[in-house]
């Protein structure tokens, strides 16, 4: 890796240089591909050491981080630490979208009525206790809609069998109604 080093209002000492080496080639740890980096160093009104470090990788990301210290080799540890996880991040997000290709091209191979086979360890997330009340079918809509539900099951006056309204796209009701089977 090719590293740049601009030093502003600060003397470039062989010490700050190496510094500066050491610590961000530990950025290619990190992130495999990067091609060169800038390093900007500088003082601001003899309080503030700033360092900025920008990464250019082959991949056309651009990682930049700056700190601002009161010592300038913590300034840039400060700036490197940001940039590696910036790196980290990059990187993570790249192995999670070759992942998920992965499974995408997995899937496409597969038979498409396997995919829609139920699996045999059904579990459920939650199980509701619902108290069943005697009702007809438009008093079952309207607590149905008071809810704010798309289904409602209740037991019917008139047939005491339990019978299930949902609410249709259309803006209709459906009512599903048991019968034996023959």
């Amino acid at each position: 890796m090719d590293i740049k080093i601009t030093a502003k209002n600060i003397k470039l000492t062989a010490a700050i240089k190496e510094f500066i080496n050491t610590r961000v080639s530990k950025v290619e740890n990190y992130f495999d591909n990067i091609v060169s980096a800038q390093v900007l160093i500088s003082v601001e009104k003899k309080i503030n050491q700033r360092a900025e470090i920008i990464l250019h990788t082959g991949a056309k990301t651009t990682i930049s981080a700056s700190a601002v210290e009161s010592n300038l080799y913590k300034a840039i540890d400060a700036a490197a630490v940001k940039a590696e996880a910036q790196a980290k991040k990059i990187k993570n997000k790249a192995k999670a979208r070759k992942i998920s290709k992965k499974s995408v091209k997995t899937l496409e191979m597969e038979p498409f009525a396997e995919v829609m086979l139920p699996q045999n360890d059904v579990k459920f997330s939650v199980i509701k206790q619902v108290e069943v009340s005697p009702m007809n079918p438009e008093d079952a809509a309207y607590e149905m809609e008071r809810l704010g539900y798309s289904f409602w099951m209740f037991l019917d006056e008139g047939s005491k069998q339990i019978n299930l309204i949902f609410k249709r796209l259309d803006g209709t009701y459906g009512l599903i109604k048991p019968i034996k089977k023959k």
